[in-house]
């Protein structure tokens, strides 16, 4: 496969476009689909042709900017109180897309308190778009960075930390936090391919993250563009593993981390920190900044999508016989299903949270994280000082 970087998002401010990479088609197919309005882009968070919690936070932003610049060409805002009116019925809307990843919350937040805020000091329709396009440009880069740092931060501390006698590790991930779930590289997936390209992985094992298969089609598609080892088992199969290889550490990512340290992500999660505490494998989640909220003070308050259970009975592939992609029952029809996308895993069952400020421990005495506000407040100081 291509050891080009994988881009899950493409935007141009001249002329302005907005293309996300349509991940429900991967890995068979590399199709890119043009968001054009607020309801596109709606439509590609609700569907997941885009997920991940950072790029669904930077798709919702860019969204708005190619929505706005849309309508001024039509000569559709008249005032810059048309835009506020415009701008807040939007990001409105973009909010009831997915429930839980608190990226997408906070960039609807931010993104009305920047128009607002710019429409009381009287700036022009064209400032004021211009404004947004410039914040949802920087939202991009400023990912590929964060991530870039998460990727080295972690390695290093996993390396520290768990090497026995300098030997290459093997490490387990689940669901896909790599460039398809951010602006690039990835979070967790960023550690992973940040301890190879160190030479200090010796193999990566990944779930197949049911019921979206998105390790198995996404994680997948991404450790074999990089020439990654790699071997992929069912989410049943994370006990056997451990208990038949020694793993050194699990790495996921985080939709929202609560402020006490408990994390909401992909289902199966909670259950992989069960059996990492039984084995004593290290519990680590890559989280940025922009995914920690501070406002919510423990995992209880954390509202828990859930899908339709046709996600469930019904799997999406390539058939063997002709190629053609479809959709496969596996189920008797009218069977009752369940299906949560995220579980809540508490913090006293996870080791530490990389940042892209560094690492947030627990004390040994309490097995407690500090809070996280105090705690994210001195990386930044020490990172600025550096």
């Amino acid at each position: 496969m291509s050891s080009l970087p994988l881009e899950s998002i493409i935007f141009t401010s001249e002329p302005i476009s907005l293309k996300i990479l349509n991940q429900l088609l991967l890995p068979h197919e590399t199709t890119f689909t043009s968001i054009n309005s607020i309801e596109d882009g709606h439509t590609a968070i609700k569907t997941m042709q885009v997920r991940g919690a950072p790029a669904i936070g930077i798709v919702a932003a860019l969204t708005l900017a190619v929505d706005l610049v849309r309508k001024h060409k039509d000569s559709y805002f008249r005032t810059p109180d048309d835009i506020l009116s415009d701008v807040k019925k939007s990001l409105d809307f973009l909010r009831t897309a997915r429930p839980t990843a608190v990226n997408l919350f906070r960039t609807v937040d931010d993104l009305s308190v920047l128009v607002e805020e710019r429409t009381k000091k009287k700036d022009s329709i064209d400032d004021i778009i211009e404004a947004v396009v410039r914040t949802g440009k920087q939202m991009l880069r400023d990912d590929q960075k964060v991530n870039t740092a998460i990727g080295s931060c972690g390695a290093d501390y996993i390396y520290d930390s768990v090497n026995r006698h300098e030997k290459k590790m093997k490490i387990l991930t689940h669901c896909n936090t790599g460039s398809l779930a951010t602006g690039g590289y990835g979070t967790a997936l960023g550690i992973i391919r940040s301890l190879y390209f160190k030479g200090h992985l010796m193999h990566a094992y990944f779930t197949e993250t049911r019921p979206y298969n998105q390790g198995a089609r996404l994680t997948a598609y991404e450790l074999l563009s990089d020439d990654i080892p790699s071997t992929m088992i069912c989410d049943s199969m994370a006990a056997a593993l451990m208990s038949k290889t020694e793993i050194d550490a699990i790495v996921l990512g985080a939709d929202r981390v609560a402020r006490n340290g408990d994390t909401a992500n992909k289902i199966g999660t909670c259950q992989l920190a069960i059996v990492a505490k039984y084995y004593g494998v290290k519990f680590i989640v890559a989280a940025p900044t922009s995914s920690i909220d501070l406002n919510t003070l423990s995992g209880k308050e954390i509202i828990i999508e859930e899908r339709s259970g046709e996600e469930v009975v019904k799997v999406a592939g390539l058939r063997e016989d002709n190629g053609e992609y479809g959709k496969v029952l596996t189920t008797p029809r009218n069977v009752n299903v369940w299906n949560p996308s995220f579980d809540v895993t508490p913090a006293t069952l996870i080791t530490a949270i990389v940042t892209e400020y560094g690492i947030i421990t627990k004390n040994p005495d309490t097995n407690e994280f500090p809070d996280l506000a105090e705690i994210l407040m001195k990386l930044k100081a020490t990172k600025q000082q550096e």
